[in-house]
């Protein structure tokens, strides 16, 4: 089973998403399920998880309204005021359905770079395990430091990196990200998206021969057994079609074994998001 781990939609409006800059004119339009059903069909993905865009309780409603209409949505990762002292309320609320898997704050975009180690914050993530939701880090690399202070606090929690922590890659800058990523990867309860790499490496200019040490990186420090695929999808379209980024995966993953492949394009994600297959 294929799975595409991390995905948006979005009915586009300048207001809710106003981190679609000018230069990413490719965004500003809507993002259907049916849209995604067509890259579905076209590269045999079986099943999706989609990834808040929006920081509100009506996202978060939105999608799982979704997840209820398109079987092809296996699970939810949204966002909840996890410093509100009513967390719990919604909690209970929320993941008393089928498809809520984990929840995820835009991080990298706080003025505070340590809002992770917030008492507050760390007292929603608590939380978390006792309604088996999984947490998605959503970072830069230079928070990669305190990053692995925040995990080492929730040693049972399941946290899955996003987009390998954004690296430099646009100026093939490896440290370091390659040190940092290697300590946090240490902690077994850490998986690790390989996506959102070209947005990172400067969208029209960028090469799989420089995402290529990057992704040994990860391969190496995670293991098949805690790397997940996901597109980043449509935000991966600013650098390359849906097929093509699939592809390249395709080709880099060639030299594992089967088993790992089906690992990394499939089984991790139904094992982090605990996902019924």
């Amino acid at each position: 089973m294929i799975i595409d781990s991390h995905h948006h939609f979005w009915k586009y409006n300048e207001t809710d998403y106003g981190w679609i800059g000018e230069d990413m004119h490719r965004l500003k339009m809507d993002f259907l399920p049916s849209d995604l059903e067509i890259e579905a069909k076209n590269t045999g993905v079986n099943g999706f998880i989609t990834v808040q865009a929006r920081q509100s309780l009506r996202e978060t409603e939105c999608l799982l309204e979704l997840a209820n209409q398109h079987e092809i949505i296996k699970g939810i990762v949204g966002w909840l005021p996890l410093t509100d002292d009513k967390l719990d309320e919604y909690l209970h609320k929320y993941s008393s359905g089928t498809y809520l898997k984990g929840l995820r704050h835009v991080l990298h975009d706080e003025a505070d770079e340590e809002y992770m180690l917030r008492n507050d914050f760390n007292r929603g993530i608590a939380k978390l395990k006792s309604y088996k939701l999984s947490y998605d880090i959503l970072i830069f690399e230079k928070h990669l430091p305190q990053t692995i202070l925040f995990v080492d606090k929730h040693p049972e929690q399941v946290f899955i990196l996003n987009h390998i922590a954004k690296p430099l890659i646009r100026n093939n800058i490896l440290s370091p990200w390659k040190e940092n990523i290697k300590e946090l990867a240490r902690r077994e309860n850490v998986f690790c998206k390989i996506s959102g790499m070209t947005t990172e490496a400067g969208v029209s200019n960028w090469s799989w021969e420089q995402l290529k040490p990057y992704l040994d990186v990860v391969l190496e420090a995670f293991g098949s057994d805690r790397i997940l695929y996901g597109s980043d999808w449509p935000v991966c379209l600013l650098g390359c079609t849906y097929k093509d980024w699939f592809q390249g995966i395709q080709t880099i993953l060639a030299p594992l074994s089967e088993t790992e492949k089906m690992n990394i394009m499939g089984l991790n994600a139904l094992k982090a998001y605990r996902i019924q297959n």
